[in-house]
């Protein structure tokens, strides 16, 4: 079965994250021992215990999404079951990265550690927010931010699925834009509570520094193509793949373009890797005929390796709609 890993983003963060994974398995605790390792702090106690505020702040979550989502991968490539191709949300990206043998995993970590710094940082030198508008077309969406501009930078940031689009920019912007999001008839624009206007022109003090660092990182050619954020295209090239990466904080996620072009190269399941099971509902927003898995803890691991362990065939058609 030609299967496509995905890799949790920023948000999907929650106290307990991997525990249970590390307990149970050797190979996924040494994979935190490492993390640590290479931080120089304990961030399993922050995955496993908490404190949430702590877990939350960007400079912790993106390591900690990353750790569990590659504790996760370890596993599954231990059991047998290997992707034919990668992608990752945002920062799952770094993860997806790891999985396809482009990043080492130490440098992995301590880049994104160093990409939470730099998003937090710029944005207190360039203050903004951000906003999920439901309902919407991408069209409509960007004539909203288009019409919106005269008050500020304001841009479509996320492209999470049909009418599911988060948009980025200055306060002020944000705000004109959801009203016009609603008059152009959006169900929902909510503001998020945010430390910045993330895949935006408002990153651009962190794109320059997330560069620099990873400049000193080697990026290797992928050992399965990694799809890339910013262009939905299969990439495996490492040079490729670094200029991907250095351009994702100033670009949009095409995410719903990503999946449909997994689906077009030939993706027959889909297998979350790490916390939460947001990106397997976005995928049964474009299709609720595509089969997906998740492994984020010792539960869900063993349903998908009974699912899939065996190189079994597509599931049936209703096995699919339920995504298991």
């Amino acid at each position: 079965m030609n299967l496509a890993f995905l890799f949790p983003g920023q948000g999907a963060q929650a106290v307990g994250m991997g525990a249970a994974l590390a307990e149970r398995h050797p190979v996924a605790r040494h994979v935190f021992e490492r993390a640590d390792r290479a931080l120089g702090y304990r961030l399993s106690d922050l995955c496993w215990k908490g404190p949430a505020e702590e877990l939350t702040k960007t400079v912790h979550a993106q390591p900690a999404l990353l750790t569990h989502s590659i504790a996760a991968y370890r596993l599954l490539e231990d059991a047998g079951i290997r992707p034919r191709w990668v992608a990752g949300h945002s920062l799952g990206e770094y993860s997806a990265c790891v999985a396809a043998g482009a990043l080492d995993f130490e440098d992995a970590v301590r880049l994104v550690h160093r990409r939470g710094e730099l998003m937090y940082q710029a944005g207190l030198e360039r203050p903004g927010t951000m906003a999920a508008i439901l309902g919407l077309d991408a069209e409509r969406v960007a004539e909203a931010c288009a019409r919106a501009a005269e008050r500020g930078i304001v841009t479509p940031a996320n492209l999470n699925a049909p009418e599911q689009i988060v948009i980025s920019g200055e306060r002020a912007a944000v705000e004109r834009a959801c009203e016009l999001a609603r008059e152009l008839g959006a169900k929902r624009a909510i503001v998020l509570t945010v430390s910045g206007a993330f895949h935006s022109p408002l990153m651009s003090p962190a794109s320059a520094g997330l560069a620099e660092a990873l400049a000193g990182v080697s990026v290797l050619d992928a050992k399965v193509p990694v799809i890339a954020n910013v262009s939905a295209e299969p990439l495996r090239r490492g040079a490729e793949i670094r200029a991907a990466l250095e351009r994702q904080l100033l670009g949009a996620v095409r995410w719903e373009d990503s999946m449909r072009r997994l689906v077009a190269l030939g993706a027959q399941g889909f297998v979350e890797v790490g916390t939460g099971t947001v990106l397997r509902g976005l995928l049964r927003s474009l299709d609720k005929a595509i089969a997906s898995w998740d492994v984020g803890d010792p539960e869900s691991f063993e349903k998908t390796v009974a699912a899939l362990g065996d190189g079994a065939a597509a599931p049936s058609a209703g096995a699919r709609a339920e995504g298991a």
